[in-house]
């Protein structure tokens, strides 16, 4: 590893060589960090390995470790991995092991995730998405976005207390904002084009403004009735939308 590698490049290497013992045939990283819109301390690490088959009860609890070694370094909060077998790895419906927010859960690879690996995944180890995964078709994927939108996050707007959280209006904002260019045009964008699609699309601008301070530069000073106020723009906001786009798509 050379002297001059950023924390971020130091714990990718650290988690493959921690990988080692699994002998995952491949490591791939999705979203910002292969989308080009990755920014160290504030991104999470996305990443999928391939392992042999079958995952057995070992195998869990080798994933568990190598975690847990992981956990005084730098960034490691952020890293989330979620552990794919090339016999399990064709159905987007299914979930699998994932290491997300210091636990072990399980979760889908979902269309969104396997486009972004086709189209610009990084390949960290072993060989391409194209060798593991089959392809996503337009169709499929239009039909995962629209079902998300109605699904998941039309009726999280009307959970008010979310609201209040960076989180939920940074992630709701910027999910839709994505979606509409998925649907409208085919294609997926990062973030920072999410943003000035979102301007674009009406959005609150002081809301745009505050995301875009905290994922790009220096925050704002907040308080409570700034966070029930944005609260409220986002939420007045979002529901109309995602009702719209669902009309337009669904």
């Amino acid at each position: 590893m050379p002297t001059d590698a950023t924390p971020t490049e130091a714990l990718l290497a650290r988690f493959l060589r921690d990988l080692a013992p699994l002998r995952p045939l491949a490591l791939w990283a999705h979203g910002s960090l292969a989308g080009g819109d990755y920014q160290e301390g504030r991104s999470d690490l996305d990443l999928i390995a391939v392992l042999p088959d079958p995952l057995t009860l070992g195998t869990v609890r080798g994933v568990v470790r190598t975690h847990r070694r992981l956990r005084a370094a730098p960034l490691a909060a952020g890293l989330h991995c979620t552990y794919l077998t090339p016999a399990a790895s064709g159905d987007p419906g299914r979930s699998h092991l994932t290491w997300a927010h210091g636990r072990v859960t399980r979760r889908p690879v979902t269309p969104v995730t396997r486009r972004e690996l086709h189209d610009f995944g990084r390949v960290l180890h072993g060989g391409p998405p194209a060798g593991l995964l089959p392809p996503v078709l337009d169709r499929q994927l239009g039909e995962f976005v629209v079902r998300d939108q109605r699904d998941y996050w039309r009726p999280h707007v009307d959970r008010a207390r979310l609201w209040r959280q960076d989180v939920w209006v940074d992630l709701g904002l910027l999910t839709f904002a994505r979606a509409t260019v998925t649907l409208r045009d085919g294609r997926l964008v990062s973030k920072r084009e999410a943003l000035t699609e979102l301007a674009a699309l009406g959005a609150p601008a002081e809301v745009v403004e505050d995301i875009t301070r905290r994922r790009y530069g220096a925050p704002a000073p907040r308080d409570e009735a700034w966070l029930a106020r944005r609260a409220g723009l986002t939420r007045a906001y979002l529901g109309p939308a995602i009702d719209e786009l669902v009309t337009v798509y669904g």
